[in-house]
């Protein structure tokens, strides 16, 4: 290839990346009630959790440091219980996710993760190793943080886009 051609060719590329629409780019979702708006009018959600900046509770109940992880999910099945619904003191959406993974020292596990978030930015994550036959917990950890708002130190990102 040409110089000319290899020139013209990455121009082509990067003309098409810059005019990507901006419904492409995924939106930060900033609060609550963004995540339960974009929720409610069906624009597909995902979550990025970095663990390091949460508090983590373990089994036992005691605070632990919490390790050097990221992930992140679809917010595919949820569902929102307004505040006293279900004896709850403040509203919040709630959603999950299981996979089965192979773990160095629990062998095969379901990966269970469940993600509540309060109306006020609150979110609290339980982390579950579930042995898959027995359905006995191998691992429960539970995570808390708040929405990442870009001027607060917290855990839990939000994005909006396809």
């Amino acid at each position: 290839m040409t110089r000319r051609a290899f020139a013209l060719s990455l121009m082509l590329v990067l003309a098409t990346l810059a005019a990507a629409p901006a419904s492409a780019r995924p939106k930060p979702l900033g609060n609550a009630a963004a995540v339960l708006a974009a929720l409610k009018s069906g624009t597909p959600v995902r979550a990025v959790f970095h663990y390091k900046d949460m508090k983590l509770t373990d089994d036992e109940g005691a605070v632990a440091t919490a390790p050097d992880a990221t992930g992140g999910m679809s917010l595919d099945a949820w569902e929102y219980f307004a505040a006293g619904v279900v004896g709850n003191p403040v509203g919040y959406v709630a959603t999950s996710e299981a996979q089965l993974i192979r773990h160095p020292r629990h062998g095969y596990v379901l990966n269970y993760v469940k993600v509540s978030i309060d109306d006020n930015g609150k979110v609290k994550i339980v982390a579950q190793y579930v042995e898959p036959k027995t359905y006995e917990v191998k691992m429960n950890e539970t995570f808390e943080t708040e929405i990442a708002d870009g001027k607060n130190i917290a855990g839990a990102f939000f994005f909006s886009g396809d």
